[in-house]
C-alpha cells in the first residue's frame, strides 16, 4: 500500500448520478464520507432530469403528472424502488438536488407538477421533469408550434437540424433548419470544444452575427447543447440579447456537454462540502473486519490504500457502470458478489421481438433491497446491516423505458443515505 488506512463513516461506491446525489445527501447529513469511482460515467447524462415519463411501459403511455404517475406505478409495481419511499421523500430529494444545481450556477427548470416535452437529437419528443435552464424555452416553443430556426453546424456529427425538422414535421411544421460554420473552427467539431469556446464573449458575438441573417420570422432559435461550459447563464443571455428571441439547447448524442457540466459541478463543490474524493480509482477488493466494518482496497489497477468504513453505499450502476457483469450463464454483481434478481436462464434474458413494448427481462435485473435499501438474498433476508444500495443497480425497474433514471438515482440515493445515517446513529463508533 502506498498510503495508510483511511477511516470513515461511509464509503460511497460510484460516481454516476446516484453516487453524486448520495455524496450530496451524505454531506448534508454531516456524514464523514469517502467517494470512490471513475468519474467519466456522468458525462453520459443528457441534461434533463426524468422523474417518470412513461407508465405503463407496455402501453407506452406518456405521463403528464409525474407525481400522480409515481403513485400509480407504486400501486401497479409494488417491488419498484420508488415504492420503498414516501412521495414526500422523493419530492424533498428532488427539491434538494435542484437547489444544489441552482446555487452551483446550472439551474434546472420545472413546470411544477407537470412533465414537459423535450425535443431530442433524433427528432423525437421525450417527456421529462426538469430541464437545464439552457433548454427551458424548447418545450414552450414546441408546445406552441412557434416559428423556429434550428441551427446545425458543419463538421458536427450526430446532430442534423434537417433530420430533426423532418422527423418533427407532423408535430412542429414551422421548424426551419439551417447549417452554418462554427466561428473560427474547421473540420470535425466536438461539442465540448464548442462549449468552451462560447465561454468567450468574442465567439458568442461571432455566432450571433452568423445566425442573425437567417432569422426571418423565427420566434425562437434552437441549437445543439454547446451554450457554454462554466458560464451558461451569461452565454444564453448574450445570445438572446444579440438575436432578440429566446434561444434553447437540444440534447446531443452522448457523451455530452450537459453531462460534463454536471460532473464538473459536483467535482468542484462536493470536496468543499466535506466529501473526501478518491476519484479515478476503483474498489479492487472488499472484506469484513472487526466489528462488522468494511475494509476496501482502493486503487486504479492495483491497491494503493485501504479504506475502513462503518458502512458502504453501493451506487455502481448496471452494465455500463460495471456494477453488473453478464457472464455466460448468469449476471453477477461485481464488488460484493451480491445475489442478483434475474431470469432463470440466459434464453429468458430477452424476448424474441427486439422492440417488444414491454422491454426485456434483463433490463429489470439487479440487486433487491429491503425497505431500508439494504441488499437482500433470494428469500428476502437482509444480508448486512451496514451495506446499502441505490440507483440503477436496483432490481424491478426499467429506468430507460420508464423515463425515470434521474429521479430513481436521486430518490433512492436519498433513501439509502437516510437509512445509513439512522444506522450510524444506533451503532457507536469503535
Amino acid at each position: 500500500m502506498k498510503e495508510k488506512e483511511i477511516a470513515c463513516d461511509l464509503v460511497i461506491i460510484g460516481t454516476g448520478m446516484a453516487g453524486m446525489a448520495a455524496a450530496l445527501f451524505a454531506a448534508r447529513r454531516g456524514l464523514d464520507a469517502v467517494q470512490v469511482g471513475i468519474t467519466g460515467e456522468l458525462g453520459f447524462a443528457s441534461g434533463p432530469l426524468d422523474l417518470l415519463g412513461v407508465h405503463p411501459v407496455a402501453e407506452g403511455r406518456m405521463v403528464g403528472d409525474p407525481w400522480q404517475g409515481i403513485a400509480r406505478l407504486c400501486r401497479d409495481e409494488p417491488l419498484h424502488p420508488y415504492a420503498k419511499l414516501e412521495i414526500a421523500t422523493i419530492r424533498r430529494a428532488m427539491e434538494d438536488f435542484l437547489a444544489f444545481l441552482q446555487t452551483g450556477g446550472y439551474p434546472h427548470v420545472t413546470l411544477g407538477a407537470r412533465n414537459q416535452m423535450l425535443v431530442t437529437a433524433a427528432g423525437t419528443r421525450k417527456p421529462t421533469y426538469a430541464v437545464p435552464h439552457t433548454m427551458q424555452h424548447g418545450p414552450t416553443a414546441l408546445a406552441h408550434q412557434a416559428p423556429c430556426l434550428l441551427v446545425g453546424f458543419e463538421g458536427l456529427k450526430g446532430f442534423s437540424a434537417r433530420q430533426i425538422a423532418l422527423s418533427l414535421e407532423r408535430h412542429w411544421p414551422d421548424l426551419r433548419p439551417v447549417r452554418l460554420p462554427f466561428p473560427d473552427a474547421q473540420g470535425e467539431l466536438y461539442t465540448e470544444h464548442m462549449a468552451r469556446s462560447l465561454d468567450a464573449a468574442e465567439t458568442r458575438q461571432k455566432l450571433v452575427d452568423a445566425i442573425r441573417p437567417h432569422l426571418g420570422d423565427a420566434q425562437y432559435v434552437g441549437l445543439p447543447a454547446v451554450l457554454g461550459f462554466y458560464r451558461t447563464e451569461r452565454v444564453l443571455a448574450d445570445l438572446q440579447q444579440g438575436l432578440g428571441v429566446p434561444v434553447f439547447e437540444i440534447p446531443t448524442m452522448l457523451p455530452a456537454v450537459t453531462g460534463v457540466r454536471l460532473r464538473e459541478l459536483f467535482e468542484q463543490r462536493l470536496p468543499a462540502m466535506g466529501i473526501r474524493p478518491l476519484w479515478q480509482q476503483r474498489v479492487l477488493g472488499v472484506q469484513r473486519v472487526n466489528g462488522g466494518r468494511w475494509s476496501l482496497a482502493v486503487g486504479y489497477t492495483e491497491a494503493e490504500r485501504l479504506v475502513v468504513a462503518r458502512s458502504v453505499l453501493l451506487c455502481s450502476g448496471r452494465f455500463f457502470g460495471k456494477g453488473l457483469h453478464a457472464r455466460r450463464h448468469a449476471i453477477q454483481e461485481t464488488i460484493f458478489d451480491l445475489p442478483v434478481v434475474q431470469p432463470v436462464d440466459r434464453e429468458a434474458w430477452h424476448h424474441k421481438d427486439l422492440l417488444d413494448p414491454q422491454g426485456h427481462p434483463i433490463n429489470r435485473a439487479g440487486v433487491a433491497v429491503d425497505e431500508n435499501f439494504r441488499p437482500v438474498d433470494h428469500q428476502g433476508n437482509t444480508l448486512f446491516p451496514n451495506l446499502f444500495a441505490a440507483g440503477s443497480l436496483l432490481a424491478y425497474q426499467d429506468w430507460m423505458r420508464q423515463k425515470c433514471g434521474s429521479g430513481l438515482a436521486v430518490a433512492t440515493a436519498c433513501g439509502a443515505v437516510n437509512s445509513c445515517a439512522d444506522f450510524l446513529k444506533q451503532v457507536a463508533p469503535a
